[in-house]
């Protein structure tokens, strides 16, 4: 079975309004890997501490990472057709798509997920983190929670998952297709951005704003939010 392992590693949770730090994946050819790409990603703004604390990826390291849209590309096209595969894989396409819609490309891909599997075919009992799945089938972690080596794990649980699902449940193996329903973000005009900055100035706010991704839709909630706590003088 071919296909594209993939990994990222984030400032949080919500596609719509964080952002990728770092990205990993591997090509897969016959069982084999037979490509590989790593970068990490500037967010153009800080990296929470719990972020750092679990990746080790501090603000001084992502500022050197290469910009978001050419990581993408990159990784869009070392995917090409192939199928992808993931720990919990929609988490990861979610920040793709939403990249995706942002730019106005088109992006469907279908996926097998490891931890969909690893529910499906291993003991009920057994945590199913990627950690823990590396400790079951003794498989070295390094790295832990960096998205390359994340990655090079991934493909190994997924071998070892192939022939207990073509033994147990042939079709858990059939790659699903992936959903991710977002709206296009669109940047902060730049009468929103300076509105914004006469207004911090004006009423000393030391809020970290990063202007450079700041979108139309946060502009207007931290304006919202300034009026409430500040009045609109």
């Amino acid at each position: 079975m071919d296909y594209t392992v993939i990994d990222l590693e984030m400032t949080g949770l919500s596609a719509r309004s964080d952002k990728i730090i770092e990205v990993g994946a591997v090509k897969v050819r016959g069982g084999q890997i037979a490509d590989t790409y790593g970068t990490l990603v500037n967010p153009m703004r800080p990296i929470p501490v719990e972020v750092t604390r679990l990746t080790a990826i501090t603000d001084e390291m992502a500022a050197c990472g290469v910009h978001e849209d050419e990581a993408l590309e990159r990784l869009i096209a070392l995917i090409g057709a192939d199928v992808i595969v993931g720990h919990n894989v929609g988490y990861d396409y979610s920040f793709l798509k939403q990249w995706a819609i942002d730019h106005r490309r088109p992006l469907e891909l279908f996926a097998c997920d490891t931890l969909r599997l690893a529910r499906a075919l291993l003991p009920g009992e057994l945590p199913k983190k990627l950690e823990s799945l590396c400790e079951y089938f003794q498989i070295p972690r390094t790295n832990a929670h960096r998205a390359l080596d994340d990655a090079v794990e991934t493909h190994r649980i997924f071998e070892r998952l192939i022939p207990l699902a073509q033994e147990k449940s042939p079709e858990l193996l059939v790659p699903k297709p992936l959903s991710y329903r977002a709206k296009r973000r669109t940047p902060a005009t730049m009468h929103q951005v300076q509105r914004l900055k006469e207004f911090c100035e004006k009423h000393n706010i030391t809020d970290e704003i990063c202007w450079e991704t700041l979108t139309r839709s946060e502009a207007s909630r931290l304006q919202d939010v300034y009026f409430r706590d500040y009045g609109r003088g």
